[in-house]
């Protein structure tokens, strides 16, 4: 799910993802095919990753829909809470959960004489607002980081207007965005909200843009050691998809043994998180997303990818399941490398009973959004920002 870049990416209308949760189908009659897992790998920097699994079961999952569980702790203290639930998203950077998923007490950040508190745009029209409030945040078995986090919660203060409808639609809970948070490993250090000072916490106290004197931050980049990107790792999926599905999240490139690259090829990306995707000779702006639960292009004609019949027109129906290769390249201008995928019938799929698909795909406007489904069958690297790896100086992809 990549947040809008303020002030210099406009927010991209993408169908992917409403908030945390999905869009269009539901399971249908029969069993769901049985769970894939992934290969098991040790250490201290591993994240189990399920996909429409066991860590995706406190609020109604969608389809495709990764989580990943987070420990959060009173700063200084012992007093932690570990909350499942959480959507992995390489689109974003910092760690988001809702007010009404812990209950341990946090530090709130202030912001002159006022309560720091920000509101974050997502691609798909939706918001998170909220204060900043300091965490010790335990991710695997990695020590503590204490680093700012968003409590997602509309009823402190005064929203800012961009999170609020009709400039967006806000996130209000847990289960009606499908998820209890956003832990945002993506390509750089801080986050892109705009930041308020607010007078009281209180609902309606007053609330006016600020600089910020602590932004809402990846933890992975405040790791002692790991602390240099992520490794995500997913098995491939049959045809026809699966119940679920299980792989790992790796933090750190080339610091450990689990995590050494072998065998994949780094492009760059910019300031905005993109590079280039070419398909049929168009070039798009493109990007690698976990938050997003399909494949998300404008199509090359309707009638090799028509749209499906409402509801769920904003998908691919095509009449059967269709092959493309895509070149991608460094937003540099190289390297470039093809990638191949598959694109089927978005109704044929939500007809089973499967929740995990790989050629699952829909209608974006203008760019090329690398969902879930180009994560199914690789080890796909995330370089953090300014920092090295023997794949190179982040920011990039790397598979």
């Amino acid at each position: 799910m990549k947040s809008s870049k303020i002030a210099v990416v406009p927010l991209l209308m993408l169908m992917a993802l409403a908030g945390c949760g999905g869009s269009g189908g539901s399971g249908g009659s029969g069993s769901p095919g049985p769970p894939v897992v992934g290969p098991s790998v040790a250490g201290n920097n591993v994240l189990t990753i399920t996909v429409n699994g066991s860590l995706c079961s406190d609020n109604p999952s969608y389809l495709n829909e990764p989580c990943v569980s987070v420990t959060i702790c009173a700063p200084g203290t012992s007093n932690c809470q570990k909350i499942n639930d959480i959507l992995l998203d390489t689109g974003s950077s910092g760690l988001l959960i809702f007010n009404q998923a812990f209950t341990v007490p946090l530090t709130q950040v202030t912001s002159g004489s006022g309560l720091l508190a920000e509101c974050i745009q997502f691609g798909d029209g939706s918001s998170a607002w909220g204060p900043v409030q300091m965490a010790s945040v335990i991710l695997g078995n990695e020590p503590a980081v204490q680093i700012p986090i968003q409590v997602i919660n509309q009823g402190f203060g005064t929203p800012s207007n961009l999170c609020t409808s009709p400039n967006s639609t806000p996130h209000t809970s847990p289960s009606e965005a499908n998820c209890n948070g956003i832990l945002g490993v993506g390509l750089f250090v801080q986050d892109s909200g705009q930041y308020f000072s607010c007078s009281g916490a209180t609902s309606g106290s007053p609330c006016a843009g600020t600089t910020p004197n602590a932004h809402v931050s990846n933890p992975v980049a405040a790791l002692p050691v790991d602390n240099n990107g992520v490794l995500v790792q997913l098995p491939p999926l049959p045809a026809g998809g699966a119940g679920s599905a299980s792989g790992l999240l790796i933090l750190g490139i080339g610091t450990q043994a689990n995590n050494m690259p072998s065998g994949v090829t780094a492009y760059g990306a910019d300031q905005r998180a993109e590079f280039t995707t070419t398909l049929n000779g168009i070039q798009y702006a493109s990007f690698i997303d976990t938050g997003s639960n399909g494949l998300f292009f404008p199509s090359p004609s309707a009638t090799q990818l028509p749209a499906c019949p409402s509801p769920n027109a904003p998908w691919f129906c095509p009449p059967a399941t269709t092959g493309f290769s895509a070149t991608t390249t460094g937003a540099s201008g190289s390297p470039s490398g093809m990638v191949s995928f598959l694109i089927g019938n978005a109704d044929s799929l939500f007809s089973t009973s499967n929740q995990v698909f790989g050629e699952l795909g829909g209608s974006a406007v203008k760019s090329f959004d690398w969902g879930l489904p180009f994560f199914f069958g690789r080890s796909v690297f995330v370089g953090i920002n300014g920092t090295k790896s023997s794949l190179g100086t982040g920011p990039y992809w790397a598979y």
